[in-house]
Order: C-alpha cells, then sequence, then structure tokens
C-alpha cells in the first residue's frame, strides 16, 4: 500500500516531508527554533514526532523513545551579561578584604553556574568562595578574598558562561585598596596659642601614599568646615576667623579611600587690654637717693 503523507512535528509545529526518489527517503528542510532547547526537556533536546500515514488511512508514529535522534538540541548564540556593582573602576577601597559583587545574566539558554569564576591580580579563575542567589535571568554574586590584599593597586577579572557554551565578555575592575589613614602635621597653629587676632591661617602638611592627593578641612567649633587648599607636596593653608575666648580648630585630611586622621588645636582669642586700677608711690615724697616702692593693681 503507498503511502500518503509523512509529517514531522517538532516544538509545536509540522511540516511536511517530501519523497526523495533517488533514495526513497522522506526528507525536509527546516528551520530551528529561535530559542535554545536547554530548558526543553531533561536532555535539554527539543522532541519531536513523525507520522506516517498510508492511504488506507494506517498510521505510524516515531518518537524520541524509539528514535533518540529525534531529540534537537539547538544553541543560541546570545553572550551573557556581567555588571559589576562593587567596587567601582578606579575606586580606592578602604578594606583589605572587600565584599566584591556583581550580576550575570542570560535571557537564553541560561546562566551555568559552574562557570562563574573571578581571577584577583595574576591568580588562577576560581569559583571557590563565590556565593550566588537566584535572580531574574540570572544570579547575583559576591566574593570576598580568603587573603587580605595589600594596600596598592589591584584588579578583579569576571567570567562566565551560558549553557550553550557562550562566554561572556570578561568584565575588569582596577581598584587601589588604602587602609591606612593620611599622615596629618598641624605646623601653625600651635596648641594652646593665645592671641589678639580674630583671623588665624591653619596650616601644615599631609600625606597618604596610596590615595594621594588628601583633601583637608579646618573647622573651628561647630561652625562650617573650611576646605584648605593643598599642593601637589601634600602642603595645606587655611584661612579661619575666630571667637573671643576658646576656639577649638579641628583639621581633618582624608584620602580618596574615606580614611581621615583629625588633629584638634585649642586657641583663645583676647581682645581685652588689661585694667589698670591703681598706682602708688610710696614713700612720696623721697628724700634724694633714697629707694620707694611702686605698687600697681591691674587685672586682665
Amino acid at each position: 500500500m503507498a503511502l500518503q503523507s509523512v509529517k514531522f512535528t517538532l516544538n509545536g509545529q509540522t511540516y511536511d516531508l517530501t519523497l526523495d526518489r533517488a533514495t526513497g527517503q522522506y526528507k525536509a528542510t527546516i528551520t530551528a527554533p529561535a530559542e535554545s532547547s536547554w530548558g526543553a526537556a531533561e536532555d535539554h533536546k527539543y522532541h519531536g514526532t513523525v507520522e506516517a500515514k498510508d492511504l488506507a488511512g494506517n498510521t505510524a508514529q516515531a518518537t524520541v523513545t524509539q528514535f533518540p535522534g529525534l531529540g534537537l538540541r539547538v544553541l543560541e548564540k546570545t553572550k551573557p551579561t556581567i555588571s559589576v556593582t562593587y567596587p567601582t573602576n578606579g575606586a580606592y577601597i578602604p578594606s583589605s578584604q572587600p565584599t566584591i559583587t556583581w550580576t550575570v545574566l542570560d535571557d537564553g539558554s541560561g546562566i551555568d553556574p559552574d562557570t562563574i569564576q573571578i581571577q584577583v591580580d595574576s591568580g588562577a579563575a576560581t569559583s571557590e568562595g563565590i556565593q550566588t542567589e537566584a535572580t531574574e535571568g540570572g544570579y547575583t554574586c559576591s566574593y570576598t578574598p580568603a587573603t587580605a590584599l595589600g594596600d596598592g593597586p589591584h584588579t578583579f577579572r569576571f567570567t562566565v558562561s551560558d549553557h550553550d557554551g557562550n562566554a561572556a565578555d570578561a568584565a575588569t575592575v582596577a581598584v587601589t585598596v588604602d587602609t591606612v589613614p593620611p599622615t596629618l602635621n598641624v605646623t601653625a597653629p600651635a596648641e594652646g596659642l593665645v592671641t589678639n587676632q580674630g583671623a588665624l591661617t591653619v596650616q601644615g602638611i599631609t600625606n597618604d601614599e596610596a590615595s594621594s592627593p588628601v583633601t583637608v578641612k579646618v573647622q573651628v567649633g561647630s561652625g562650617e568646615p573650611v576646605a584648605a587648599t593643598v599642593d601637589g607636596e601634600g602642603n595645606f593653608q587655611a584661612q579661619v576667623t575666630l571667637s573671643e575666648g576658646a576656639n577649638a580648630i579641628t583639621v581633618t585630611a582624608t584620602d580618596a579611600a574615606g580614611k581621615s586622621t583629625t588633629v584638634t588645636r585649642n586657641v583663645t582669642v583676647d581682645t581685652v587690654p588689661p585694667a589698670i586700677t591703681a598706682v602708688t608711690l610710696a614713700p612720696n615724697p623721697v628724700d634724694a637717693g633714697q629707694t620707694y616702692v611702686i605698687t600697681v593693681t591691674v587685672s586682665d
């Protein structure tokens, strides 16, 4: 009995197969589904079926169970993406064991979690120690170096692939670790200075080996901080206005990593002259060539 039709069904689409008289086989050229088959079944394939029908209406059907070749593996070609959330490129960080965070996403076959890796400086890329949490389309990741990083520049490199073998463009972040606060030497005013001047120049020198230049702010009491000018050598100065009486001058040097050092100078402003309330000379009159005593009463 002759065949009426041979049909192939895959992913909800049915296709008519045509007899190739040279070989006696039924064939068709079909466009693969646009999406990866990774999530289609446990074997990560689309399962097709074939139905053959003769002129008498008899049908035969083939499935993946009988013919494993009916399982079609479809690969998508879109790369995953990597977004680093901390630290940002060029950042100065105050911790030698920072918690690094990033996100990996893929809309196709999905992120292969076994390929999530980080490389610190020239060390080997590793997955060990990376914590992951599933999110829509991928994972949020975090990693804290087991060994403290030395002060100075460091580089973090991130890689990942999806289930179809597409590798993301590696993400690289360069940072500077700075765990030591800046040095700060206030050369003027001296501690305990008493002056009759209401304006004062605060000056000194500051430095930070890992993250210069350093910013310096000067604050008198609870007043608004004044930004000091700092040159390339770390020399700084700022003009401040003082109030009559005791003044606490706070000088704070802050490096790019947010580490700070503070020095306080206490200065007293006294613009009131002393008061002379009494003067006596005794004896008065005095004999020539004899001594006398001058007595002065004065307050301040």
